[in-house]
């Protein structure tokens, strides 16, 4: 699995760590059922805490991402049943605040929706 650290951004770790993992499996470099290095294993292999893996397999696992068992370790599980609602309002809000920032920075509406639309097909 490669993920793309940078540890100078304000981004923190375990949340680079959560979307390089979502963005792999909306690629299709992850797939349902893929399993995923242990906590110690990747948190050896790109020299962090293994809190800081913890938190991130955390939040991917409340988000419906991943399944977390003690046997198998992490693993690929798509489940996003109860969650759709709480996804839309936190894409919805974050929208908001990127679109507020373009504004205050005089980005205009069509360059926005091109970046949107470049991103998507990236993906």
């Amino acid at each position: 699995m490669i993920l793309e650290l940078d540890t100078t951004s304000e981004i923190p770790i375990y949340q680079q760590i959560r979307n390089s993992i979502v963005i792999g499996i909306a690629r299709g470099k992850l797939k349902e059922g893929d399993s995923l290095p242990s906590v110690r294993s990747l948190a050896s292999s790109i020299g962090i805490n293994l809190h800081t893996v913890n938190k991130a397999y955390n939040l991917l696992k409340e988000e419906g991402y991943l399944i977390v068992d003690r046997r198998n370790g992490a693993m690929v599980h798509l489940d996003f049943s109860g969650k759709e609602e709480r996804f839309m309002d936190s894409l919805k809000e974050n929208i908001e605040i990127s679109i507020a920032e373009c504004i205050v920075r005089k980005v205009k509406e069509e360059e926005i929706i091109r970046i949107i639309k470049e991103k998507f097909k990236d993906i």
